[in-house]
């Protein structure tokens, strides 16, 4: 256990060396922690009452994976929506292969649906979307003009959504109809100055706080419902990519890294770190379908 300068203490969860580590996300039906490594195509599974490790390679890259309400797995793959079945079978629920193209960041909506951004891979200025697509299969396109889709959260009363396209360096909040899942009304929370890195994956607490992986920051920071930065814990990796809440309490904060990058990497990128008793997270809908 390693203290921070703002007195948090993080360890280790699981020591590993992902390319790209992401999407934390606490599944409690099964009580572990899923994360992937998208440039590996890896999903990743951790139970922190036995310490087990699972791990299962895909196909293509994986930019996020969600637990399903009815058991599996929802992927938001380089072409598209896949289903991975509790039986392990996988099947799409939306082929739509984009060349350069891939999935990015995800979230489920308080509605269970899921919220699916895309990116170019040369990270080309407009490349990528955000889409909202339900459990049948059928898709809205709500954002068009993105270029690194990342962090996307909802408020504890579901009645805001918080979302950042990375290179803007903003985290956004939109008003968020819970009864059509439209959201309207997009402005700025808060900026990241130069020099402290990009807003990347995002969680929202039990208070409405809104916590940011900083890539390039070596940081988690959690901003107030009004914008204000009110805390940092600072971490030994530089490109610090997501974060979520877990354990049995939903106290515990779980933060993925990556290891792509400037060589050398220093020793814990590619790691999923935890920041035991950070503050109280929200429990998750589950995709709903």
């Amino acid at each position: 256990m390693t203290t921070t300068r703002d007195g948090a203490s993080y360890e280790v969860a699981v020591r590993a060396e992902s390319a790209l580590g992401e999407g934390p996300t606490w599944d409690p039906a099964t009580g572990r922690l899923l994360w992937i490594d998208i440039l590996n195509s890896r999903l990743n599974g951790y139970d922190p009452a036995t310490g087990r490790r699972t791990l299962r390679r895909g196909e293509q890259h994986v930019g996020a994976v969600k637990p399903r309400a009815g058991g599996g797995l929802v992927l938001n793959l380089r072409d598209g929506i896949g289903l991975l079945d509790p039986d392990d079978t996988f099947r799409w629920l939306r082929h739509e292969p984009v060349p350069g193209r891939r999935g990015n960041d995800a979230a489920v909506a308080p509605d269970g649906a899921l919220w699916a951004g895309t990116m170019r891979y040369d990270e080309a200025t407009g490349g990528g979307t955000l889409s909202r697509v339900t459990g049948d299969g059928t898709a809205e396109l709500v954002l068009d003009d993105v270029t690194v889709s990342n962090g996307t959260g909802w408020s504890p009363d579901g009645r805001l959504m918080y979302y950042i396209d990375t290179p803007t360096r903003r985290i956004d909040v939109f008003d968020h109809d819970a009864d059509t899942g439209r959201v309207t009304g997009r402005r700025p929370l808060a900026e990241v100055e130069d020099g402290a890195g990009f807003p990347d994956g995002l969680t929202v607490d039990a208070e409405g706080c809104v916590w940011v992986a900083l890539w390039d920051g070596a940081a988690v920071r959690r901003y107030t419902p009004s914008g204000a930065l009110d805390r940092v814990i600072e971490l030994p990796v530089p490109r610090v990519t997501a974060c979520a809440f877990g354990g049995p309490g939903l106290t515990d904060l779980y933060i993925t890294t990556a290891r792509v990058g400037p060589a050398p990497a220093p020793p814990l990128a590619g790691s999923l770190l935890v920041v035991p008793g950070a503050g109280e997270g929200v429990a998750q809908p589950a995709f709903a379908g």
